[in-house]
């Protein structure tokens, strides 16, 4: 078997990649850019036709699984590449898959789009092109989900579980933190949020995500 991953770590393919790399996978990582019109060859439309990254091909025995979107991707790879042993990032019981279902799955439908917008006009776009306003109600809207996953986060410590599914790093955390991270230079959510800003700069200390930001 070999595992093909599609994009750079600057988009979201970095969930793929931190999952196979927190797995200490031998994948094959094809740097294809989402700028450029890499994504929009023949060849590449056949793997993804809507042309994003990442997309990932798993080469097996019995044919190739072709797998896009990012949190259905970093999924796969935990349940199909990791061992259930109740030590990797692979939920190892139907409560560890639960929450990894339920918080990748919330990542994106109740954070992701404010986010992104937090970290685009706090911090990545030039100072020139930044709109204020725009981060501010995108800000006031994540107040919602970040007062959730605090409070799940707070049950997390009084059971004694450091993390979204269990005591250990997951990929749960995987998948809800390399969303929730672009809300980081919001100062303000940070400082009334800090379970999750905890949280957030323990999954992002990860070896296995430096190593992928760095080197990937």
């Amino acid at each position: 078997m070999s595992l093909t991953i599609y994009g750079i770590p600057a988009s979201r393919a970095v969930r793929p990649l931190w999952a196979a790399t927190e797995l200490g996978l031998n994948y094959h990582h094809e740097k294809l850019a989402y700028q450029g019109g890499g994504t929009r060859t023949p060849e590449f439309l056949a793997i993804n036709p809507n042309g994003h990254v990442p997309a990932i091909v798993d080469a097996r025995p019995e044919g190739d699984v072709v797998v896009w979107e990012s949190m259905a991707c970093a999924l796969y790879i935990a349940r199909h590449h990791g061992p259930a042993d109740g030590v990797s990032i692979t939920p190892a019981t139907p409560r560890e898959d639960a929450e990894a279902l339920r918080w990748s799955f919330w990542a994106v439908t109740e954070t992701e789009a404010d986010a992104l917008t937090v970290l685009m006009h706090r911090l990545a776009m030039p100072e020139e092109r930044r709109k204020p306003e725009m981060a501010n109600a995108a800000e006031r809207r994540l107040a919602v989900p970040l007062r959730v996953i605090e409070q799940h986060l707070q049950k997390q410590k009084d059971a004694g579980e450091a993390f979204l599914a269990a005591a250990r790093f997951t990929v749960a955390d995987v998948c809800a933190a390399s969303v929730l991270n672009w809300a980081r230079p919001s100062q303000s959510l940070m400082a009334a949020h800090p379970l999750t800003h905890d949280w957030i700069l323990r999954c992002m200390a990860r070896p296995a995500y430096v190593q992928v930001r760095e080197f990937g």
